[in-house]
């Protein structure tokens, strides 16, 4: 796991679900693996990062022992994808509080615009090595 990136992730929010489901259809050679911030694991790291562990406002990339919150991860994981996807990791040069405010507005209105579930995603048994437990 040490070459790979893990990415928590809010597992109730269906943006942040079909997020996933759009990385792994765009990582096909398995960079990254996943737990929901919900879950054993994801509390534990956010615990060991000092975040909070009640408000999951923003996604964790987790990678080469750092941490990445908000625009910072979703850019480094689109470098990491298939496609044209790592171009938009230019975006980098826009100062990180104009970045993470455009993320905020995103993230605020995510259960509005894209609703909720009930229950984090259970992966499929083929999916299931991705995902990480404890």
């Amino acid at each position: 796991m040490e070459n790979q990136d893990i990415l928590l992730f809010d597992g109730v929010c269906n943006l942040c679900n079909n997020s996933v489901n759009f990385i792994i259809d765009h990582d096909p050679k398995g960079h990254f693996k996943f737990a929901a911030l919900q879950s054993d694991f994801g509390q534990k790291k956010l615990s060991e990062l000092g975040y909070n562990t009640e408000s999951f406002d923003s996604l964790v990339l987790l990678s080469n022992g750092k941490a990445y919150k908000k625009s910072s991860a979703a850019l480094r994981i689109a470098r990491r994808l298939n496609g044209l996807y790592p171009l938009l990791y230019i975006f980098m040069i826009i100062p990180p509080f104009i970045r993470h405010a455009v993320y905020d507005v995103i993230g605020k209105n995510r259960y509005k615009w894209w609703g909720k579930s009930d229950s984090c995603r259970m992966p499929t048994p083929e999916l299931r090595s991705r995902f990480v437990e404890a």
